[in-house]
């Protein structure tokens, strides 16, 4: 059935509905309890994903050498404890052009303007794994950023999910309990958006001996989007009176870049640790402060170096800075053991990457990507044909990954199959 576009809808039904509500369909009652035991019967898959607006800088990220044993290049060298256990791939990319423009399409591969010819619109590879898993955990996905501008986490509606920019919102919302008057308050916001939904069901209904063939086809679709808004809603209810996990960790302070970076990872780890997501994003921003790494000037400006020394020199450390609280990542993720046995790292996917290539001449071909852990065999470069007829999409080794997940699809975004000689 053809998409039905749900704001156009709602709009000129004069109903007012969340649209981030229309993602998934998650089940409620005997499936849910049934997921939740499948769920611990088995390790819990887990996605975590990294991303930037600017990329690396390609001859500092990607190796000169193809294979296992590669000379790991300056920027991965704070990983290189870890360089059994990451992928590196070359020549991967989403065939977008356009620059900062295109950039939103790191997780997707799927502009804003072409998603309404796509089945799933440009749903990103984080919401489509939590859409599978989500019904498991307080909270379907954690969107973390730093400084945000961003932009790489939407929904099949084609509406960007907002990241949480705050350590100590990430914090409240993952451990501190609310009160019993936030419950009740809660409670009744959750009744009220029911109530909304009713009527909007009815409004619906009486459409419908108005319409023809086809209007009837785009009303069923958006009667059960309603409809899963419901389920989601009843999770919500679920999870209500459920206590939040205590940690080993305090109420974290706002405060500079070189701070905030490290305390996202912890928290993310923590949200892993607890069950309380399988599914998380981590944006760093083009507003990070510099300076809180002795630079003078912008991470944009340094972005667009043109080849000058000094320029990419300060981009290195910005760029070394990531690479080395991601490397900490891992060690924390490698620390904690899984319920399941193993660690964390063992049954968790990271990526890291941008929709940029090269920030400096606004390139989105061949992306700075980055896979670790999640069972994959790894500790190679893997390089892929350059020219165009032969080109490989990124969407294939998205598609890997969400198999990999437990996801029984053969397509995601621009995939073409899967990534060919990735295990």
């Amino acid at each position: 059935m053809k998409s039905l576009n749900r704001r156009t809808f709602l709009r000129n039904a004069g109903v007012c509905l969340a649209l981030p509500f229309l993602d998934a369909m998650i089940p409620v009652g005997r499936a849910a309890s049934q997921a939740f035991a499948l769920a611990r019967e088995q390790a819990a898959k887990r996605l975590v994903c990294i991303g930037n607006p600017f990329g690396m800088i390609p001859e500092r990220f990607f190796p000169t050498g193809s294979g296992a044993n590669y000379a790991l290049p300056s920027l991965l060298q704070p990983l290189s404890a870890h360089q059994q256990d990451f992928t590196i791939f070359s020549n991967l990319d989403h065939g977008v052009t356009g620059g900062h423009r295109t950039a939103h399409t790191f997780l997707s591969g799927i502009r804003i303007k072409d998603a309404k010819m796509m089945p799933e619109g440009n749903i990103s590879i984080d919401q489509k794994a939590a859409e599978f898993v989500g019904v498991n955990t307080r909270f379907p996905s954690l969107n973390v950023s730093i400084n945000g501008h961003c932009e790489m986490v939407w929904t099949r509606t084609g509406v960007r999910v907002p990241p949480i920019n705050n350590p100590q919102k990430v914090f409240q919302a993952l451990f501190v309990d609310t009160t019993a008057q936030e419950k009740e308050q809660r409670a009744i916001a959750l009744e009220q958006h029911g109530s909304i939904l009713d009527a909007v069901m009815g409004e619906a209904r009486s459409f419908e001996r108005k319409l023809g063939q086809r209007d009837r086809e785009k009303l069923e679709e958006y009667l059960t989007s309603v409809r899963t808004v419901e389920k989601k809603l009843g999770m919500s209810k679920a999870w209500l009176d459920k206590p939040k996990p205590q940690v080993n960790m305090e109420m974290p302070e706002n405060g500079p870049f070189v701070e905030t970076l490290p305390l996202m990872y912890d928290l993310i780890a923590l949200s892993l640790q607890t069950d309380s997501t399988r599914v998380a994003t981590l944006e760093v921003g083009q507003g990070i402060k510099t300076t809180d790494l002795g630079l003078n000037t912008n991470y944009h400006k340094y972005s667009h170096h043109g080849k000058l020394p000094e320029l990419m020199e300060g981009l290195t450390i910005i760029e070394k800075y990531q690479m080395k609280h991601l490397g900490l990542f891992f060690d924390k993720l490698k620390a904690i053991e899984d319920p399941a046995g193993g660690t964390l790292f063992d049954h968790t996917m990271v990526l890291s990457g941008s929709g940029m290539g090269n920030g400096s001449s606004h390139s989105n071909k061949n992306l700075p990507i980055l896979l670790a852990g999640g069972g994959f065999k790894h500790g190679q470069h893997m390089v892929f044909p350059e020219a165009k007829p032969q080109r490989v999409p990124l969407s294939n080794l998205y598609l890997s990954m969400l198999q990999n997940f437990g996801l029984e699809i053969d397509h995601f975004g621009q995939s073409t199959g899967t990534l060919k000689g990735f295990e």
